[in-house]
């Protein structure tokens, strides 16, 4: 037997049982949560944990939005755990996604850097600045300001149109410098497609904002950078979504560190929810061509709409 093919055995073991570990080390921390000692047990809770990261990673897919930005939401308004691990949790979620899709997408030329950097760049700075704020503040206070904003998501969702190939007759004079501009095959028309981009001052400016809000909650941010790029900016549909990807792998990694050095990072909640998510969007991008995706995105307005007033309730104490 090869040595590759031996480690290609051992390192899916050995990775679960340094899951396992850090899962048993971090279990009396749960046990202690008042909700947990009077519910069901704290591998009970675990396994919901993970079959609800599984079936959010199905739905996050099938709706076109980020795991973080429904994971935070949910997680702290129906399971017994303190916002601030899952935040950090939301944070890890939205990054592990976005890792995992980055380098096929670039790889494709559909993610474009020379657009993405300038925007990550202060996006990162805001999201250390959201979540040193966010850490500071009291609990309470970030529930009720969560339910706002998440609130405003639902609404913005269903607002937002989205256009394929917006038309940008002249760029900007920053863009021109930057060289933001460029060139993707689209395999469904197979044709090429040229792009440039305007409104580029605006657009970082947006970002600023959109970057201290992902930090802040912990929130992922696709649902505003797209909007950003696409409807703003002028950016292709398929580019913006590609490219917003590797905006929020470059803040989330930013904001994550803030949560880890300030031990907001669990892995009892950030494992689980990982597997589960990055499992089921796997199987979310299979059944993707199959399924009425229209149909699943109201449902998905209507649970963040619900999220959003129990965060909400919470942060009055009720």
């Amino acid at each position: 037997m090869r040595i590759s093919s031996i480690g290609r055995r051992l390192v899916p073991a050995a990775s679960a049982g340094i899951a396992v570990a850090l899962l048993m080390q971090a279990a009396p921390l749960l046990a202690a949560a008042p909700h947990a000692a009077e519910g069901m047990a704290w591998w009970g809770w675990l396994i919901a944990l993970f079959v609800f990261s599984f079936l959010l990673g199905i739905v996050a897919v099938l709706a076109g939005v980020g795991g973080g930005v429904l994971f935070v939401p949910i997680v702290s308004g129906f399971f017994p755990f303190h916002l601030d691990y899952v935040r950090g949790a939301g944070l890890l979620v939205a990054l592990a996604g976005a890792l995992s899709a980055g380098p096929p997408l670039l790889r494709k030329g559909l993610a474009d850097l020379k657009l993405a950097l300038p925007m990550a760049l202060v996006g990162s700075v805001s999201s250390i600045v959201g979540a040193l704020v966010g850490l500071s503040m009291q609990v309470q206070n970030v529930q009720l300001l969560l339910g706002i904003v998440i609130i405003s998501i639902a609404g913005i969702m269903i607002k937002a149109g989205k256009s394929g190939y917006p038309e940008v007759k002249q760029p900007d004079r920053l863009s021109q410098m930057m060289g933001i501009s460029g060139l993707y095959y689209e395999e469904y028309g197979q044709h090429e497609v040229s792009w440039q981009v305007h409104r580029t001052p605006l657009g970082i400016a947006l970002f600023i904002v959109i970057g201290f809000i992902g930090g802040m909650f912990g929130l992922g941010a696709g649902f505003a950078n797209v909007p950003v790029f696409n409807l703003l900016m002028g950016v292709p549909l398929k580019v913006a979504v590609a490219t917003s990807g590797l905006v929020l792998s470059i803040n989330g990694s930013a904001a994550a560190w803030v949560y880890l050095f300030k031990g907001a990072v669990l892995p009892l909640i950030a494992v689980p929810s990982i597997g589960g998510m990055m499992l089921g969007s796997k199987i979310g991008a299979k059944l993707l061509p199959k399924v009425n995706t229209r149909t699943i995105r109201l449902i998905v307005i209507a649970i963040l709409a619900l999220s959003g007033f129990r965060s909400l309730l919470k942060g009055f104490g009720i």
